[in-house]
């Protein structure tokens, strides 16, 4: 099984801006900087968690993006679905409307072991949170970069 990049790239940008950020609203050029990751490829990304209600957007010269909820409620698994949907190991074992026909549908005895991973792998990412990935970052002793906006007056 391999995640695609819009689900690997999607959780490293949900962690940079956890763990750098906080709730204040970060620019997508810092993000891109931090994590190698294009910025219009994390627009396309950001879109995907916008609606699935897990970021959200400022407009402005203050603005930028910010987590829509706190890093505790926020899982592996919200940013995986709203990135790939549900996550499928093989597509004979979903039992959803993406399920392919199969010759074998009833009688396989693999599609129950599919089933179960599946179901396992899901449960496994729903226990872990940004707030998890953060103290993992922190005990990694990766650095934060702390933006320090300007603000200039007149």
């Amino acid at each position: 099984m391999r995640l695609s990049t819009k689900s690997r790239y999607g959780l490293r940008a949900m962690f940079d801006i956890a763990y750098n950020c906080g709730t204040a609203p970060t620019q997508i050029q810092d993000i891109s900087r931090r994590q190698h990751i294009s910025q219009r490829y994390l627009e396309q990304i950001f879109q995907s968690l916008k609606k699935a209600g897990i970021l959200q957007s400022k407009r402005g010269p203050q603005g930028g993006y910010m987590l829509a909820k706190s890093p505790e409620e926020i899982t592996i698994r919200d940013i995986i679905n709203a990135t790939e949907g549900d996550l499928l190991l093989v597509e004979c074992a979903s039992s959803g409307r993406k399920k392919v026909p199969c010759e074998f549908d009833g009688a396989c005895v693999t599609q129950a072991v599919w089933q179960e991973a599946a179901l396992n792998l899901d449960a496994f990412f729903a226990t872990q949170t940004l707030q998890s990935l953060c103290d993992r970052g922190e005990l990694l002793g990766v650095k934060k970069e702390r933006e320090q906006r300007l603000m200039y007056h007149i």
